[in-house]
């Protein structure tokens, strides 16, 4: 009887158990029968593509494994119809692409597809920056577009005589000056105006035998010899030409053919309408032929000598329109057009010399004046991105690439030249791709924080995985096939 009960004693703390237990295992808390555990909830900053469902460390860098954010996760997830296969490849074998898919017939596996946005097929050193994240450092995005029109380029350029519009003033004869009209520099003078007097024994002696010729003409005139009156015309013609080749003008020696007397003091003219820049005349001086009196030019028209720096000398083009500013003038802009181009580079700017030539009538271009040229040349189509887009480290220029659900893909590339706030790409984009036009800094240091933390652990900084999570090596067109 005492052994019955004991035995009825333990089955029924055996129910209890077994009750108590199953109570908890069916309505306790816990995870329930009709959830499943969330897959893929946390993830490695430096592996994107590497998910787990559980804390812990990357098993490729050994960093500390951060949740992934219900919004990031729904934003790194597409549908899959959305998704473009950029290849297929081996789950095992990597090295093993395809275009379509299939089996690798040397191992059986089936080919698994990339896509655009796996992080294994993206470039070496792109980074994953949350949405959050970029709105918080301020990024936007633009577009590397094809940038048509006009391009302009400035000069430095210097005020110049125009050497087709200066004029020396000279005698051809010996002689004393006896008076000085035009007696300063800078002095203007219109044409024929008289300049100073000058007294010649050699113009005076020339001007008595052309009197002389006329006088023997009317004698030979009753001569019976017909060679008389031939030589005697011949006579005043040697001696009339003598006359103009010492500089005298018709007016003056029909002056002296008309009054019967040699003229002793002989004006000189000026040959131009200009201003006096240089003046080598002064009263009771006696000259040369090879004396400089006089230097007249006429600044109506000026050259301007700019010198245009070799990056730019491809754009300049005899005949082309050019823009002169000034800093004196504020507002004021002159036209010129460049007239010739030197064929050398001064060896010591590095710089190319145009010729343009300007109208002054208003005298506002002075010589030896710097002013600024303006030069507008046409452009073929180029590709051009925001100027802020491209950060320069002074060894290489940068710029973020979107590639997509957050990811970023630091591209290096070739600059050009500016137009405006633009700037040319000659290397590295393609028109139609979406870059990062602000927030460049914040991001690249974002990437410099993970290249550090990357080579503390051991690998390249964007790597996207060891030879396991490698893009292939080989483009999907030269991609083996069953």
């Amino acid at each position: 009887m005492r052994i019955g009960r004991i035995a009825f004693v333990v089955a029924l703390m055996a129910a209890a158990f077994i009750g108590g237990y199953g109570y908890g295992r069916w309505y306790g808390p816990g995870v329930s029968r009709t959830e499943s555990p969330k897959a893929g909830v946390y993830y490695c900053p430096m592996h994107p593509g590497y998910k787990s469902d559980e804390p812990g460390n990357c098993p490729i860098c050994g960093m500390k494994l951060i949740p992934l954010a219900p919004s990031e996760s729904a934003a790194s997830a597409p549908a899959a119809e959305d998704r473009k296969v950029l290849y297929y490849r081996d789950p095992q074998d990597h090295s093993y692409t395809a275009e379509n898919p299939g089996l690798n017939p040397e191992t059986g596996n089936e080919l698994e597809p990339v896509y655009e946005d796996d992080p294994s097929a993206m470039p070496m050193g792109t980074i994953r920056v949350s949405p959050e994240k970029q709105q918080l450092i301020g990024v936007k995005y633009g577009v590397v577009e094809m940038t048509t029109g006009r391009r302009s380029f400035r000069a430095v350029g210097k005020v110049a005589y125009d050497e087709t519009r200066i004029a020396k003033v000279q005698t051809r004869i010996e002689g004393w000056i006896d008076k000085v009209f035009v007696d300063f520099t800078g002095k203007q003078v219109e044409k024929g105006q008289p300049l100073l007097t000058v007294y010649s024994p050699e113009m005076l002696a020339s001007q008595q035998e052309y009197l002389l010729a006329l006088r023997s003409k009317d004698i030979l005139k009753a001569s019976p010899l017909s060679s008389a009156a031939a030589s005697s015309e011949s006579l005043i013609a040697s001696a009339r030409r003598r006359l103009e080749l010492f500089g005298l003008s018709e007016a003056q020696i029909d002056e002296v053919e008309k009054s019967g007397k040699p003229l002793t003091h002989i004006t000189i003219y000026s040959p131009i309408r200009g201003h006096v820049v240089e003046r080598n005349a002064f009263p009771q001086q006696r000259i040369m032929p090879d004396t400089v009196l006089y230097t007249v030019v006429d600044l109506d028209r000026v050259w301007i000598m700019a010198d245009v720096f070799e990056s730019d000398a491809s754009l300049v083009r005899v005949g082309q329109p050019a823009v002169i500013t000034l800093s004196y003038i504020p507002g004021a802009r002159l036209r010129a057009r460049v007239s010739y181009i030197q064929p050398q580079v001064d060896p010591m700017t590095r710089t190319l010399q145009a010729r343009l030539e300007a109208e002054n009538r208003g005298l506002e271009l002075k010589p030896d004046m710097f002013v600024d040229v303006e030069f507008e040349a046409a452009m073929a189509p180029w590709l051009t991105v925001a100027a802020d887009a491209v950060l320069d480290s002074g060894l290489r220029k940068t710029v973020f690439v979107d590639r997509g659900h957050g990811f970023l893909e630091p591209r290096l590339v070739e600059t050009g030249d500016y137009v405006g706030d633009r700037v040319e790409i000659r290397k590295g984009l393609k028109a139609g791709e979406r870059i990062v036009v602000s927030g460049t800094f914040l991001i690249d240091s974002e990437s410099q924080l993970r290249s550090a933390a990357s080579g503390m652990a051991g690998h390249q900084h964007g790597g996207a995985a060891p030879a396991a999570e490698s893009p292939p090596a080989r483009a999907p067109e030269e991609h083996k096939h069953d």
